[in-house]
């Protein structure tokens, strides 16, 4: 038995940094069409481009964090239950991975250079969320996803408003973050204290700056 685990906790280990280095390499396959694809591609001025890419490598950004953030509260969390629902918003946000990587590819861009250091920073927060409970666990998703869904509707007000491609693509990721938000709180989330909310917006103000130049 002891061997069993062993060679179990081995094989999510291998699992665990093969989807680290595809989600840090830029390598993500979505499991549902691009809500950009039938969008009509307008004319967009060398300024409008600039900004509009900047805006989705914040939110490419925002996935790969969001990536480390559920395979380490998933990989870590108490109950099969809040494991199982981390594990299916991960799947959710691929596809979000996936479009941000499609539309910053067609706007001539790319991804943030530091999502090495993204992904590390949130996979450890996701860590230390869990190992202080579900409910801990939980109320950080809400928060998280409360935080995120502020910033897509700032991006809705500021993306170009012929960007049509875009914009498809960023109200498709608020309504899933609303979801997995309500789904956390279902589940049993506990309030995060003002303190730690106060330094997720300081943590996030840091990462939306500079990758929306990096």
């Amino acid at each position: 038995m002891s061997a069993y685990r062993s060679s179990s906790s081995l094989d999510r280990l291998i699992t665990g940094f093969d989807k680290a280095l595809r989600v840090v390499g830029g390598v993500a396959s979505a499991s549902r069409a691009n809500p950009g694809a039938h969008a009509t591609d307008c004319e967009l001025s060398d300024d409008e481009r600039r900004h509009s890419a900047g805006l989705m490598r914040v939110n490419h950004v925002g996935e790969v964090c969001a990536q480390a953030l559920y395979d380490s509260q998933a990989r870590f969390g108490k109950s099969p239950a809040i494991r199982a629902q981390f594990e299916k918003s991960a799947r959710e946000e691929e596809d979000h991975l996936a479009w941000t990587a499609e539309r910053l590819a067609e706007l001539g861009s790319q991804p943030s250079l530091l999502n090495p250091l993204w992904y590390a920073g949130s996979y450890v927060l996701g860590g230390i969320a869990a190992k202080l409970g579900d409910p801990h666990s939980l109320g950080f998703v809400v928060e998280t996803e409360r935080q995120v869904e502020a910033h897509l509707n700032r991006h809705l007000d500021t993306l170009p408003p012929q960007d049509a491609k875009s914009r498809a693509i960023v109200e498709q990721m608020r309504v899933d973050e609303i979801a997995h938000g309500a789904a956390a709180q279902a589940l049993g989330a506990a309030e995060t204290p003002l303190p730690v909310r106060i330094l997720m917006t300081a943590m996030s103000k840091v990462m939306t700056t500079t990758a929306y130049r990096i």
